[in-house]
């Protein structure tokens, strides 16, 4: 009788710890399906961030910049041919912001390698970046981390009155050294920024600046009166900006003062 109630308390101590047993496995399964629910939902998340990113960060479109979108059916405002010869490297893009902002965008450089220069036409809408320091994206734009890497590198001329040029402090003279430009204009509200990666020596580098400055062309002038009036009038006499530049022809468009080696703010 006693060995049957031993018998009869060890059966059902063993099925407690069974019980045990298959509640704490469940409890681990459980934790385990989470865990890779959880971790899986991270990546499909990682995932979307990074094809957004791509679409706005891709070959064809020349920023990532936040709350921006690229507008695929939209009509290029802005012609500018660098050559006589048609360039199949050209690229024009136009990104849009939801409050009202637009950015034309013209590239030239193989899809591949890095652009050898850059315009940017942005007309600005109530949007916040329209209020940001233009310095700063420009310097993201050149691959600068931003606006206390670029210096100033004088002033040109051009159909729209001084233009501000800058290059990454410190950069050495030399083929692939890069130009950047600042305009930015009250009336109509834009701004005009960009570089150029080409030339040899900077009064080239200035010129060749000067020169897509001069040739950018408004495309339906009737359809905007203020920026109709900004582009109606006339054009400084240029030569080829495919061709390189002088100090002598740099003279059409490019102030003669040498500038000379500033930094700080403009």
């Amino acid at each position: 009788m006693h060995s049957d109630s031993a018998r009869t308390a060890t059966a059902s101590r063993s099925a407690s710890v069974l019980q045990g047993l298959e509640s704490f496995a469940d409890e681990v399964c459980g934790t385990v399906a989470r865990l890779f629910a959880y971790v899986g939902a991270l990546a499909l998340l990682a995932m979307l961030g990074v094809a957004g990113w791509q679409h706005l960060d891709g070959d064809d479109a020349p920023t990532g910049r936040a709350g921006w979108t690229l507008a695929d059916g939209a009509v290029p405002a802005f012609s500018l041919r660098l050559t006589d010869q048609p360039d199949k490297t050209a690229t024009y893009t136009v990104l849009t912001h939801p409050e009202g902002g637009r950015k034309d965008v013209l590239r030239w450089g193989e899809p591949a390698d890095r652009p050898a220069a850059e315009l940017e036409v942005y007309r600005f809408g109530p949007e916040r970046d329209a209020r940001r320091d233009p310095r700063a994206d420009l310097a993201i734009r050149m691959g600068q981390g931003g606006a206390a890497d670029l210096e100033t590198a004088g002033v040109i001329d051009s159909r729209f009155g001084p233009v501000s040029l800058m290059r990454p402090a410190g950069a050495s003279e030399g083929p692939r050294a890069c130009l950047g430009f600042l305009k930015t204009i009250a009336e109509p509200a834009l701004r005009i920024s960009g570089w150029s990666c080409q030339g040899v020596t900077m009064p080239t580098r200035r010129a060749l600046v000067g020169c897509m400055l001069n040739r950018l062309t408004l495309l339906a002038p009737e359809q905007d009166r203020a920026l109709g009036q900004l582009f109606a009038g006339p054009e400084p006499r240029r030569g080829g900006c495919d061709a390189p530049a002088t100090a002598g022809s740099a003279g059409d468009w490019v102030m003669s003062t040498a500038n000379p080696r500033l930094r700080g703010a403009l």
